[in-house]
């Protein structure tokens, strides 16, 4: 193996992943903002945040998850220059992101009774309740953006999503400011109030993408005559067998690290807020994966198109070596600061909460030292599932990713959580081997399918 041969690829690589990983950053960044405005409130309030994104996440998991089957066919249509292919995709995809959006979140508001028999802490429960509903309302607008982005993301125009990313991360940073604190005479709402900014930041997301997509004249060339009322069975069939996998694939993973929230819930507020703050770092170097992932879908469909698969193979091998070099990065980083970081979200100068926030910072800086192996893992299987994707191969990487985090991942941390002196970090090692588990199994299937098409 030639290492030249796959480093050249890096630049290009970089140049298209970039967008979305600044996108994606970008919404995490938000949530990193809420989580340091929330932590002032104090742990309980973090809780709360935590244990009603858990229930989100999930929702959000299927849609988003769903939405991924636009790119591949948008990609690859686009190789061919397939007008009416890309257009069709776009259409139906929409048009079943609304559908799905609006089933999520009537499925939200139908489990809110769960919550208060999940053995989590009472008062966290209660400040939870009025939060959630609030950002389940914005999962309609997210799932809907999710699927302009994926479109965008197939004519590798990743660049516009990320301009609405950060516009609507900017407008959700200052409405949570002024309405968790009440300032500038606005009324002091606490984390009710970091759900408001969400739900308007969401909304303004999709109406900014639709202006640049009208305004760029190569991409308002497939929202011409378009008609919703005149659909096509067959391309509902092609964007479900790709959509439902891909949705599973996601929400098992996504399942898994909300089970870890559950399970932290039931140790205690401060386990669960502990368990917050790593999750929450852990998701920010996570998108950096998720932007090479992307990328990796990007080119890989576009080499299908054009029925090159030695290009193929040579092109995500090289996307897998990039998300390796960089999550060494960020693992060093977590191992380096990991006593500090914690420090970034709760208040140790108020002597009434200094026990509390202390015993939070001392258990995240705990966690993060497994964060920090955990990081080269997900950002690797995230990158191979991105590839497979590409492939459209969907349904064997779903049976994996149950296999990893429900067969092998979750006993770990059931067990080593609940039934050892190790609580929360027992319940990260789990999901650390989880992911381990993953990256190894969906790189054999890549292999596997790669050295097959080339020697066909």
């Amino acid at each position: 193996m030639i290492i030249k041969n796959y480093t050249k690829e890096f630049g290009y690589n970089l140049k298209l992943a970039s967008p979305v990983m600044l996108g994606m950053v970008g919404h995490i960044m938000v949530s990193f903002a809420d989580n340091i405005m929330v932590g002032q409130l104090g742990a309980k309030e973090l809780a709360a945040v935590s244990l009603g994104n858990s229930f989100f996440f999930i929702a959000m998991s299927l849609g988003v998850g769903f939405a991924t089957a636009i790119t591949p066919l948008v990609a690859e249509a686009d190789s061919s220059k397939n007008i009416q292919g890309v257009k069709n995709s776009l259409k139906h995809g929409l048009i079943l992101c609304t559908f799905i959006s609006l089933a999520l979140l009537v499925g939200i508001f139908v489990s809110l009774p769960l919550m208060e028999k999940m053995n989590q802490p009472q008062d966290v429960v209660l400040l939870a309740m009025p939060y959630l509903k609030i950002i389940a309302i914005s999962l309609v607008p997210l799932v809907i953006f999710e699927g302009l982005k994926r479109f965008s993301d197939g004519l590798s125009k990743t660049k516009y999503p990320m301009y609405a990313a950060v516009f609507s991360n900017g407008i959700n940073i200052v409405l949570n400011y002024l309405l968790i604190f009440g300032m500038l005479g606005f009324p002091k709402l606490g984390i009710v109030g970091a759900g408001i900014g969400t739900l308007i930041s969401r909304v303004l997301m999709v109406l900014f993408i639709l202006i640049i997509f009208f305004k760029k004249e190569k991409i308002r060339i497939y929202f011409s005559n378009l008609n919703f009322k005149i659909t096509e069975k067959a391309v509902f069939k092609k964007i479900f067998d790709i959509g439902i996998p891909s949705a599973l694939q996601m929400l098992f993973e996504v399942g898994i690290f909300t089970a870890a929230i559950w399970l932290s819930g039931t140790l205690g507020k401060i386990y669960q807020a502990a368990n917050q703050i790593a999750f929450n770092l852990s998701a920010i170097t996570f998108m950096v994966g998720v932007g090479l992932g992307v990328a990796a879908m990007i080119r890989v469909g576009n080499q299908k198109g054009l029925s090159d698969f030695l290009s193929l193979r040579r092109i995500a091998i090289s996307v897998f070596m990039l998300t390796i070099l960089i999550e060494i990065v960020f693992a060093v980083i977590f191992l380096v600061y990991n006593e500090w970081l914690p420090t970034i979200y709760l208040e140790t100068n108020n002597p009434e909460k200094l026990v509390e926030n202390t015993e939070v910072i001392l258990i995240a800086s705990k966690l993060l030292v497994i964060v920090a192996l955990f990081q080269i893992f997900d950002g690797l299987q995230v990158a191979i599932l991105g590839a497979l994707r590409g492939m459209q191969d969907v349904k064997i990487p779903t049976l994996i990713a149950f296999i990893s985090y429900w067969v092998i991942g979750f006993p770990l941390c059931y067990y080593l959580g609940l039934y050892t002196p190790l609580k929360s970090t027992g319940i990260w090692i789990g999901l650390l081997v989880g992911l381990a588990s993953a990256s190894l199994l969906l790189y054999l299937r890549f292999n596997y399918l790669t050295k097959k098409l080339i020697s066909k």
